[in-house]
């Protein structure tokens, strides 16, 4: 088996390493909110890549993963889940490296073969991912070798009923996708399509209550040492939301929209609103939670929430990002 040779990582790398207690040979590469977060980990074991961000930012992947990894070649890459801001960066990495072994969680995996993107949810949502293959799956209640370490493979329904977390026991380390992040979780895709999922969010984050990490990799947002206070707050975000679930609905419906206009960064008025009218997933959320109201009305007040907030801004005919 190819082993790496050992790289020095950058000053703030080592540093970051030893007050969180890293596994070694580990790099986390904290990116923007289109794309998730990457897991770079390097060692005897192999090399290997979680989670390979959005589409349009499949260059930068390439990039990043090879300046971590200098002349290594790449060996494994894994996704938590296959929303597009986690995986779409799989077609170019595979690309770059011919030889690459990806595993997804088996939840999804009889749709990837065919590629049916409505399926993957990718369609439905108006979001971009292209092809890619894969070689095994990340079961449940299984181990995987990734760099120097032993992770193991845990069950985070909820966000995404197949997606998984990874968790490192000699360090404590939890990568957790878009199950736990510092103030809150990813939105509950499930509810938005009228299942009860909830409850999942909560078995998961009991879950994590369990393993007690010291330290949590989120799919989005800066690394963080896990606490109570923590876990307390994403449990009343959804107790907030069990409430009031047309309260999550709109939310989830704006993280879509802002989604779309961090992708396109400016677009005209009429154009966006008729893009999201026509994207199947936002008449879903309507006539599940807002049946009242006519599509483009929805679509309005959508975006009217977003240009107050100050995450969008209505510049005559156009829409921006802000």
């Amino acid at each position: 088996m190819w082993r790496p040779c050992p790289l020095n990582p950058p000053f703030e790398a080592i540093n970051l390493n030893r007050m969180l207690h890293l596994p070694s040979g580990l790099q986390v590469i904290e990116r923007g909110w289109l794309s998730s977060n990457m897991v770079i980990a390097m060692g005897r074991y192999n090399t290997a890549v979680v989670d390979s961000g959005y589409c349009t930012h499949a260059k930068q992947t390439v990039d990043l993963v090879r300046a971590a990894l200098t002349d290594a070649p790449l060996e494994l890459l894994l996704n938590t889940h296959l929303h597009s801001d986690h995986c779409g960066g799989n077609s170019a990495l595979q690309t770059a490296y011919l030889d690459l072994q990806t595993l997804i969680p088996p939840g999804h995996a009889t749709y990837v073969d065919p590629w049916d993107a409505v399926m993957l949810t990718h369609k439905p949502t108006g979001q971009l991912c292209p092809r890619f293959k894969y070689q095994g799956l990340l079961k449940t209640g299984t181990e995987v070798l990734l760099g120097d370490n032993s992770w193991q493979i845990h069950s985070a329904a909820g966000h995404d009923p197949h997606s998984v977390v990874l968790f490192e026991p000699l360090t404590r380390t939890l990568i957790s996708a878009d199950a736990l992040w510092e103030n809150g979780f990813g939105v509950v895709f499930p509810e938005l399509e009228g299942q009860d999922a909830f409850a999942d969010v909560d078995a998961t984050l009991n879950l994590i209550e369990r393993l007690e990490p010291l330290t949590v990799i989120p799919g989005h947002g800066r690394i963080f040492a896990y606490s109570d206070q923590v876990l307390q707050r994403s449990k009343q975000r959804l107790a907030a939301f069990t409430a009031n679930p047309t309260k999550h609905a709109r939310h989830g419906a704006k993280v879509l929209l802002k989604f779309k206009l961090l992708e396109l960064q400016m677009e005209e008025y009429s154009t966006f609103k008729s893009w999201a009218a026509t994207t199947s997933y936002f008449e879903l959320i309507r006539s599940n939670f807002f049946n009242t109201l006519r599509i483009n009305e929805f679509i309005d007040q959508l975006i009217s929430e977003l240009i107050t907030s100050g995450v969008a801004h209505r510049d005559g005919e156009h829409i921006l990002n802000a």
